[in-house]
């Protein structure tokens, strides 16, 4: 598996991550019905044109699905055990169609679990930046990670 055991997590390492994605129209619609999410900012156009962005938001949990699924491949792809929780997550810039995000994650913590030999806790600090390198979505998350001789 490409994700990384606890061991070789190191704190203040930055991982820029490679894939890049740019954001339809179609994610961000498709994404608000299935989540049964009807705010007009984010699929309305008639709406939208009238706030002070002028078109439509994308939904602000896709971009913050999107940001962690970045990270997946270099971080915890078959490595993970389970999200333990996700906090300070922020948006300080809208994310609109046609942008394209990168990624980049940064390790703020490492430790072994208290019970279970086998396994620790990583706390994550994801960033999103646009294609303009506005930073566009934040998260610390928390993950237990499996250890290398588990």
């Amino acid at each position: 598996m490409a994700g990384l055991f606890l061991e070789e997590f190191e704190v203040g390492r930055v991982i820029r991550h490679s894939i890049t994605r740019t954001v339809t129209e179609s994610d961000n619609v498709l994404f608000s019905v299935m989540t049964m999410n009807p705010q007009p900012l984010h699929i309305d156009f008639y709406f939208a044109s009238k706030t002070e962005w002028g078109k439509p938001l994308v939904n602000s949990l896709f971009t913050l699905g999107l940001m962690i699924g970045i990270s997946v491949h270099d971080t915890t792809l078959g490595t993970i055990v389970a999200n333990l929780g996700m906090t300070d997550t922020t948006f300080p810039h809208p994310v609109f169609h046609g942008d394209t995000l990168r990624v980049e994650t940064e390790v703020k913590s490492v430790r072994e679990s208290k019970s279970k030999a086998d396994r620790g806790i990583v706390e994550f600090e994801h960033r999103a930046y646009n294609q303009n390198g506005a930073l566009v979505a934040k998260c610390t998350r928390q993950a237990m990670m499996r250890k290398k001789d588990a």
